[in-house]
């Protein structure tokens, strides 16, 4: 067991390792505070989107656009692109502990490529004008960032369900409706997929977590390589990212199990009610970090 974890470890320190070398022979950063600044992001981004199944973009791209002075299409192209990369290492790492659900995903990805495609193409339209749609998706996390949190700080808990709800079409039709926001707002879709699958679908909170990454891939994979061809994504800046989202997302994939559900809920739930102001905030004109 000991030489399995040191092989795993061996080969994320490569992998990483030659994502940052290739970004830095790509399109280098302009000073080394950029290039350390955005490593950071990239684990934070990562850890938190491998414990919680979302893809890090809303912690992403905030930095790049308020910091890093990336334009705001750059930033969401970028921050879908370091998605496929965070949702991918943090499935792996959630199906090597069984928490993820593969019949759900293929059917909720199904359905998210053709939204993903969809959404992309709307995003040509509406490019320079999304402050409507900040203050349409924040009213939309808004109610169930509330639930969550209610649920997580109720001193009963109720009995985890065996299994994943719903049906296959109710989940290909989710999907693409998740799928259409991915394109449009470049944000990896776990903001929606968490929250869906654990309210319109009665998911065990610990299979939510990995099912919600996986389903991501395919949409971030198709949503990412579109603004990659569309010159919406900084590829030395995403490389930089995606290598620390990397490994962050395999140390929030193994820490799950010292959290209870009602815990993980309340984590939800903050992040989503952090997300949900950040977006009516953004339709207002103020600036959230």
């Amino acid at each position: 067991m000991t030489s399995g974890l040191f092989a795993r470890g061996a080969l994320l320190a490569a992998v990483v390792a030659t994502m940052l070398g290739s970004a830095l022979v790509v399109a280098p950063p302009a000073t080394p505070g950029a290039v350390l600044l955005l490593l950071a992001v990239g684990v934070v981004a990562g850890v938190f989107g491998g414990l919680i199944g979302v893809g890090g973009s809303t912690i992403m791209l905030p930095v790049m656009y308020f910091y890093l002075g990336f334009p705001e299409p750059v930033a969401i192209g970028t921050g879908l692109f370091v998605v496929v990369f965070t949702s991918l290492s943090g499935a792996v790492g959630h199906l090597a502990r069984g928490n993820l659900d593969g019949r759900v995903a293929a059917r909720i990805a199904t359905g998210g490529l053709l939204g993903v495609l969809i959404g992309s193409w709307l995003f040509s339209f509406i490019v320079d004008h999304t402050r409507v749609l900040d203050l349409i998706l924040g009213l939309i996390f808004l109610a169930p960032s509330i639930g969550m949190i209610r649920d997580g700080l109720r001193s009963g808990t109720r009995p985890e369900p065996e299994r994943v709800g719903g049906t296959a079409p109710g989940h290909a039709l989710f999907g693409a409706t998740v799928g259409v926001l991915t394109g449009i707002t470049g944000l990896g879709g776990g903001y929606a997929l968490v929250p869906g699958l654990l309210y319109l679908f009665g998911a065990p909170v610990s299979v939510t977590m990995g099912t919600s990454l996986a389903s991501m891939i395919p949409m971030a994979v198709v949503g990412g390589g579109i603004k990659l061809a569309e010159g919406y994504v900084a590829v030395g800046a995403g490389l930089i990212l995606a290598a620390g989202s990397i490994a962050g997302a395999q140390a929030g994939a193994a820490s799950i199990g010292r959290f209870r559900p009602a815990t993980l809920k309340l984590v939800f739930g903050l992040y989503f009610l952090y997300a949900a102001i950040r977006f009516i905030a953004g339709f207002l004109g103020i600036g959230v970090p």
